[in-house]
């Protein structure tokens, strides 16, 4: 990915690429940077110094781990000051209501790692977008001990990685059905109708994101929605009008289909009525090409909303509960 900034009225290309894994000074921001540690001191820069020298060694290892093994879908960054402080953004994979959205990770090294697992917090804007990650920022997850799990789903000091961790945030947890990670009482009445309110709340942490971006990630962040505006209003048109499920919009929705669309809730048309010309306007500001999108979204015009008893005791329900 490259960054982009409009200077002048005219676009300039900046060639450096923004690494997937880089040693940064800056972590004024981090959720965990106010924490001190009882196996921690200070040096005479006043830079955090972990104590204990098998943890030091091991997070060199994770840090080498992550520098070979990153997908191209997770970006990290850690800190020349406190090597127990990291940070990843992961971009939603396709094919499930995150898509083309970032989600933004803190970690923390204990002093005693890798006996214990990290601490990870999710930056989260007050929104809660998946069973497993809390609006408060708590996450929800075996390998970290904050599950019930039973034996390699739980940490294992010689085995688990912080690379493993990331990887299981985006597929166990950022997944196609998150409906599906509750095991009691579920979210919403069905996946759809899940997919639908995470897919609304995904648009406003993209809004949140673009307005108060993680520290180190400014340019990254402006570039990656600058390149990907395009797709993910054209998801809202299309998932607005019920042109495809909520979550496997794949770039292509033809208005002249004669397949019958998806059931819309009256409450997922709202919040998208609300939503859609704020990420159009903030996607204009940032310089992504969009004026060929609606500024706010209307019926296509093309066939109707399913129909039959199925479909009439769907909206039944919605009515009821929004």
């Amino acid at each position: 990915m490259f960054f982009m900034f409009i200077i002048a009225g005219h676009e300039q290309v900046v060639v450096n690429k923004f690494k997937q894994f880089d040693c940064v000074v800056d972590y004024s921001d981090h959720y965990y940077y106010h924490q001190s540690k009882p196996n921690q001191k200070s040096n005479s820069h006043g830079t955090m110094m972990i104590n204990n020298r098998n943890t030091m060694k091991r997070i060199m290892k994770e840090w080498e781990i992550l520098e070979k093994n990153l997908p191209a879908s997770i970006f990290v960054r850690v800190y020349e000051g406190r090597i127990d402080l990291l940070r990843a953004a992961i971009i939603g994979a396709s094919k499930t209501p995150y898509h083309n959205g970032l989600f933004f990770f803190d970690l923390q090294f204990p002093s005693d790692y890798p006996n214990n697992p990290p601490k990870v917090y999710y930056r989260s804007f007050g929104l809660r977008l998946n069973p497993n990650l809390y609006n408060s920022g708590y996450v929800c997850l075996s390998l970290l001990n904050t599950w019930g799990g039973k034996g390699t789903e739980r940490w294992c000091p010689d085995k688990s990685t912080i690379l493993q961790v990331l990887l299981s945030l985006q597929g166990l947890v950022l997944n196609e059905k998150p409906y599906y990670n509750e095991p009691g009482i579920k979210p919403a009445w069905s996946w759809e109708s899940y997919n639908a309110d995470v897919f609304a709340l995904s648009c406003k942490t993209m809004l949140y994101l673009m307005k108060k971006p993680a520290r180190n990630f400014e340019g990254f962040i402006a570039a990656h929605f600058r390149d990907h505006a395009s797709v993910i209003l054209k998801a809202c048109v299309a998932y607005w009008n019920g042109r495809v499920r909520i979550g496997l919009f794949d770039g292509d929705a033809p208005v002249g289909s004669k397949k019958k669309k998806v059931n819309v809730s009256k409450k997922f048309k709202d919040s998208m009525n609300e939503l859609y010309p704020e990420l159009y306007k903030a996607f204009n500001r940032i310089g992504a090409s969009v004026k060929n999108l609606p500024e706010k979204l209307e019926d296509d015009g093309d066939g109707k909303p399913a129909n039959g008893i199925i479909g009439k005791l769907k909206r039944f329900w919605e009515a009821m509960t929004t």
